[in-house]
């Protein structure tokens, strides 16, 4: 959302208030900081240990009470965390017009990824305005009975992060240079109960290729480090990592052969940067990587896994082709279509052009491992 607040800032009729729900402390914090953002309102609710449900039960009230102080003419949520689908059903309450920036993603199967995709579609039932990223998920929202009247495709306004921040992106010293790099993030909850076996498919492929140097930033869950830890911590060419900041992630992706992940954002900021991502999940709500070229969906079944990674990695002609492929999910200027969009449905200005907002003529509604 950080383009999206610094485009309104630059818009000549909208002055942005943000409000923080406080989910995922500290990585909201440090890229509060990487974006030169403070929040208006921070209502600091998140407690170790909640359940999602004690956590959603106290983000609706607090964010009803954030949004009748801020008085605020229209409300903006973004993408499909808890955060998202509780301040959007607060703004509903209050009876205040919401768009949803990134709407319209689907995997189809609510428990992958689970929760996100159930808090994406509900979201999306109480907008005013719909802004999905591509022409695939405004079908999505056509198909669910959507009106193209209140729609707008922008692109992700994740691309516009990425195009700012990467010229400020180092790696840390401490990580080889002059050997080739592959970057690991592995987290969700659908792939828990498979990680210690994923984590041998993986340590199988880092010695398979024992020139390169697999990064590992390790998610701040304990179950995410119990599972990885065994299998990966005595290879010479894994590095474990606590987690890293938005910036010197950006660096490992820009320098990386290949980025083996069960990530969402990570498969359009490598399309952004133009390295290959392997998808570790049956379903991506990001089809349009695939369809592009840009990603490989290999599925989370460790003995799969543990033949197409060392295959994908040792394909050079296949690697260049994927880095060769074009972008499927923005230009860079997602977040201004964003503050216009919103400007027009206030009334302060004319409807933005959608951004490759053509029907797609093949009907593909989602991307499944196969």
């Amino acid at each position: 959302m950080a383009p999206v607040v610094h485009a309104l800032e630059r818009h000549p009729a909208l002055e942005p208030y943000l409000l923080v729900t406080g989910q995922h402390r500290e990585q909201l914090d440090r890229m509060l900081s990487v974006f030169a953002l403070t929040p208006q309102a921070d209502l600091a609710l998140m407690r170790p240990g909640a359940s999602l449900a004690d956590a959603f039960g106290r983000m609706v009230p607090a964010a009803a009470a954030g949004l009748r102080a801020a008085q605020p003419a229209y409300v903006l949520v973004h993408g499909d965390t808890l955060t998202t689908l509780a301040v959007a059903l607060a703004a509903f309450f209050e009876g205040l017009p919401l768009a949803h920036v990134e709407a319209g993603l689907r995997s189809f199967d609510l428990r992958e990824p689970f929760p996100e995709e159930a808090s994406r579609r509900l979201a999306d039932v109480v907008t005013d305005l719909d802004l999905p990223p591509t022409a695939l998920a405004r079908e999505h929202l056509l198909r669910e009975g959507k009106p193209a009247a209140r729609m707008v495709v922008t692109g992700n306004t994740a691309i516009d992060a990425v195009h700012w921040a990467v010229r400020r992106a180092t790696l840390p010293a401490h990580v080889p240079r002059g050997r080739p790099l592959v970057a690991l993030t592995l987290h969700r909850r659908e792939n828990l109960p498979r990680l210690a076996d994923i984590a041998v498919a993986l340590a199988a492929t880092a010695r398979a290729f024992p020139d390169h140097v697999f990064v590992y930033p390790m998610h701040r869950n304990p179950a995410v480090r119990a599972a990885v830890v065994p299998a990966l911590s005595e290879l010479a060419n894994v590095l474990l990592e606590d987690d890293w900041d938005y910036l010197a992630m950006l660096a490992l992706l820009r320098e990386a052969r290949l980025v083996i992940t069960d990530s969402g954002g990570l498969q359009e900021e490598g399309a952004a940067l133009r390295t290959p991502v392997a998808v570790v999940r049956n379903v991506t709500e990001r089809p349009e990587g695939g369809e592009a070229g840009t990603l490989r969906l290999l599925g989370n079944d460790p003995a799969r896994l543990a033949v197409a990674l060392p295959e994908l990695l040792g394909d050079e002609a296949a690697l260049d082709r994927m880095r060769a492929a074009p972008n499927p999910y923005g230009d860079g200027r997602a977040g201004e279509r964003v503050a216009a969009a919103v400007a027009w449905r206030l009334g302060l200005g004319p409807r933005p052009r959608d951004w490759r907002a053509q029907p797609r003529p093949d009907g593909v509604a989602c991307g499944t491992a196969g």
